[in-house]
């Protein structure tokens, strides 16, 4: 049993990146206000992503302090992966014997650090909790009902990611609290417009474009999926209105597989994966945004820029209501379809579904009293 007020923060991907950076200062502006009661917090990051551009540069944009432990797992098939992140992950909690695990999202390495602490019998506060796609094929899906069934700790971003915890007949630890995103987001939006020249860079000027981008294994694994999705922005992209269009690596090697670059429209514009404030950049001034990535459309939604959704169902619903996101598909007349509707349709101020930017607060707040009461 740990004699210290310690939280273990697992993360391993870009947006578990962009989370932990809010919760982390909003930890130490705690501490500053109240050190009687600090909280300690032990970063662990799995290296589920590893590459710079997808994981370094978060980290200094954002000034996220150095993780106290790097597991460097890597690229994997998913059980593979998983089993090398809960190996590594159990070490660390019992060598540390924190009074709590925090995870975000969805992911591989959230799931990991949840087994791992719910095995040695260590609470679990699950940021982002309640979310559904109600697809279980998909693997961030699997992940996220996991999750939060073993949690103690449930932080809600929507009031409908609380209706189904309640479907599932999960009641206790659930805590509405907005979405930590909506934080950051809100913290970088001027910032990015103000700092990254990416935009110069690349010759647009707002409105000028869309933005694009394609990561999901869904669809950058399924070559029919994501021809079609690469075939409508071939359609859809024109000179005077480029598709700008970062590439995770995944989905760079199943293009490359797929055809030659040149077989796609020259006025689509790939680039390498962008940092956090370049791509805050790049989405609040785009015409359009078209992706499959959760992150994406809500910041979209915080822009108040239409979107897209490349799937077939998105855990975001709030945004498809408001009519802000239009879930397309994968089709290649479904997406240019959308398109043509989403260009036309005029759209009215979003409501505030997201909470007031202070989740973070909030969160760290539960944590902590939970964490001295436990102790107690």
């Amino acid at each position: 049993m740990s004699k210290k007020n310690c939280l273990v923060t697992i993360v391993g991907a870009r947006p578990q990146f962009i989370k932990t950076a809010i919760l982390s200062k909003a930890i130490q502006v705690y501490n500053k206000r109240k050190p009687g009661c600090r909280v300690d917090e032990i970063l662990v990051h799995t290296g589920q992503h590893y590459d710079s551009e997808m994981s370094q540069v978060f980290f200094e944009q954002l000034e996220i302090s150095p993780p106290h432990y790097h597991l460097g797992v890597g690229s994997g098939r998913h059980g593979e992966q998983t089993a090398r992140m809960l190996t590594h992950i159990e070490s660390i909690l019992l060598k540390e014997g924190p009074n709590l695990v925090v995870v975000f999202g969805d992911t591989n390495s959230t799931l990991a650090g949840a087994l791992a602490a719910a095995k040695l019998g260590i609470p679990i506060a699950h940021i982002e909790a309640g979310l559904r796609g109600h697809n279980h094929r998909t693997p961030e899906e699997i992940n996220r009902m996991l999750t939060d069934r073993i949690s103690d700790l449930l932080f809600c971003p929507t009031e409908s990611s609380i209706l189904n915890l309640k479907k599932e007949g999960i009641t206790q630890g659930i805590h509405w609290v907005g979405d930590v995103m909506l934080d950051v987001f809100l913290r970088s939006k001027s910032l990015a417009i103000k700092k990254s020249g990416i935009l110069r860079t690349l010759g647009l000027t707002s409105g000028s474009y869309c933005l694009a981008t394609v990561h999901r294994q869904e669809n950058t694994d399924d070559p029919i999926r994501l021809q079609n999705i690469f075939a409508s922005f071939s359609r859809l992209a024109t000179k005077d209105c480029p598709f700008i269009v970062p590439l995770h690596p995944r989905t760079r090697k199943a293009l490359n597989d797929l055809a030659p670059r040149n077989a796609w429209s020259p006025n689509i514009h790939f680039l390498r994966p962008v940092g956090y404030l370049d791509m805050v950049a790049l989405e609040a001034q785009a015409k359009m945004i078209l992706t499959d990535s959760g992150g994406v459309q809500r910041e979209a939604f915080f822009c108040r820029i239409p979107c897209i959704t490349l799937r077939d169902e998105t855990e975001w619903t709030e945004t498809v209501e408001s009519g802000w996101n239009f879930i397309a598909g994968t089709e290649t007349p479904d997406v240019i379809r959308a398109f043509e509707i989403m260009s036309t349709v005029d759209l009215s101020a979003p409501p505030a579904y997201f909470g007031n930017g202070r989740a973070s607060e909030q969160i760290v707040n539960v944590i902590a009293g939970f964490i001295h009461k436990k102790r107690r």
